[in-house]
């Protein structure tokens, strides 16, 4: 995590520098802001008014005020925008006695961060959130902390109401584990519920689906083909397949095609990574479940996509696709379900 702390006391920058320890111990960054009056070697200092400056570092991990909860409120008010993209913010008082977080507290991972921040200085988090509160299932905090796709943070808001009262049905992908946290119970009907797929799912009337980011997207394609091309390649995959496109982590290909712009297009447009691999590299790929020899000739290996898909981890659950001169391979990374 990169981390903003800021102090305005000469205790509050001794309690910065405390957490600042406590965060390198577990390989985070914190960078401690203090007024001119409190400029030390190693503290930056912040100019013009909190508020403005904290705007500049709002886009970092989590953002810690030691000191009232009033000056972190007022500092990040006209920042504050959505929970999916809110940083963790937190207040610690100059004594260190109690860790509070103020925003994101499960999305953002501030609820998380404050019993680290308490364990490690020897401090009470004071955590208020209802489920957190009353010892029940936290959906956004779960998904967020195992990188899942939330579908709609209405549902999520409305699950997290409902879960207080009454058990929430939750159904998922592979092997059940041993036991639900309290607050869930297995189930793929009724009313409102939870899913947890790569797939693109609604067993219950209203569905919260929780897509892992477990898809890799395998693409091979001829030279100067659009990006319009590959996405439609790519997107008619993912519809035949019933593969929903936010469990999608990255897309791969042959190092051969590190400079198609029509694929590189495509990738920035989803906000995908992309990785290369050489011709070699695929060919010792095991799992490819077709091949071609024109394709062997024209770049080095009998198989792209399959081959790419496969080389970025997982095993093949869409084999090779070709349209309108893409061809599209999908594989999934191993994963389960766990509440640890």
């Amino acid at each position: 995590m990169n981390i903003a702390v800021f102090a305005f006391t000469a205790a509050g920058r001794d309690a910065a520098r405390r957490i600042r320890d406590c965060l390198a111990a577990d390989g985070d960054r914190a960078e401690i802001f203090v007024p001119a009056r409190l400029e030390a070697p190693d503290c930056a200092v912040y100019i013009g008014s909190l508020a403005a400056f904290a705007g500049r570092v709002f886009r970092r991990d989590g953002l810690i005020f030691v000191g009232a909860c009033g000056i972190a409120v007022r500092a990040v008010a006209p920042h504050v925008a959505s929970k999916l993209s809110d940083p963790a913010v937190l207040c610690v008082d100059e004594r260190a006695r109690f860790v509070i977080p103020v925003l994101s507290g499960h999305i953002g991972g501030a609820n998380r961060l404050a019993h680290r921040l308490a364990r490690a200085l020897g401090a009470t988090a004071v955590i208020t959130t209802a489920t957190d509160v009353n010892g029940k299932f936290s959906v956004d905090a779960w998904a967020a902390e195992r990188d899942m796709h939330i579908s709609s943070m209405a549902l999520a808001k409305r699950v997290s109401a409902e879960i207080l009262t009454d058990d929430i049905p939750f159904c998922a992908d592979g092997p059940r584990p041993d036991r639900l946290p309290e607050g869930l119970v297995w189930g793929e009907s009724g009313a409102l519920g939870i899913c947890a797929s790569v797939y693109e799912r609604a067993p219950f009337e209203h569905t919260l689906l929780l897509a892992p980011r477990k898809l890799w997207v395998g693409i091979g394609c001829r030279r100067g083909v659009s990006a319009e091309r590959v996405a439609a390649a790519v997107d008619g995959v993912l519809a035949a397949r019933h593969l929903n496109p936010n469990a999608v982590r990255g897309a791969a290909s042959i190092d051969l095609k590190a400079d198609e712009e029509g694929l590189l297009t495509f990738c920035r447009d989803r906000g995908w990574p992309v990785r290369f691999y050489s011709a070699e590299q695929l060919e010792r790929v095991e799992g490819s479940a077709s091949g071609s020899e024109f394709v062997r000739k024209t770049v080095g290996v009998d198989n792209v996509c399959e081959r790419a898909a496969l080389a970025a981890g997982g095993r093949l659950i869409a084999p090779k696709t070709a349209l309108d001169g893409v061809t599209v391979a999908v594989a999934e990374l191993e994963w389960r379900v766990d509440f640890g």
